[in-house]
């Protein structure tokens, strides 16, 4: 096993991946869970973990950008307008993007992909995958 790189955590239990103050509001942590890693992302203190995997050419999703989406403000005809800021991931390859609290993605529903469940103990974050 080469030891520059960091162990696999076993697939089907709970671990914790880091404090919350290893994660800031804003920022994400990949995990090292499974074939292809977990992110775990903090919007505005609430966690999200979603597999690092884009089910349209397999890109590795959390090395994108977690933004918002952009819509059609129906009061300014024609304006459109930041909504739910960094609840979204795009992936880097494509910019498909997917809701990090479901997994779902407008571009082809039927391609969604995985979340876990995430939850903070004292100041450890946990996630269930």
């Amino acid at each position: 096993m080469d030891k520059d790189k960091t162990p696999r955590l076993a697939q089907g239990r709970e671990h914790i991946v880091a404090t919350v103050d290893e994660i800031p509001p804003g920022t994400h942590k990949l995990v090292p869970i499974g074939r292809h890693g977990v992110g775990v992302y903090n919007v505005n203190g609430t966690f999200y973990a979603i597999a690092n995997y884009c089910p349209h050419e397999g890109g590795p999703l959390c090395s994108g950008r977690a933004r918002g989406r952009n819509i059609v403000d129906e009061s300014v005809p024609g304006d459109a307008v930041m909504v739910r800021d960094m609840e979204y991931i795009f992936c880097p390859w494509h910019q498909w993007g997917f809701e990090l609290a479901t997994g779902t993605t407008a571009v082809k529903p039927e391609w969604s992909i995985r979340t876990y469940p995430v939850r903070v103990v004292g100041n450890d974050v946990l996630v269930q995958a």
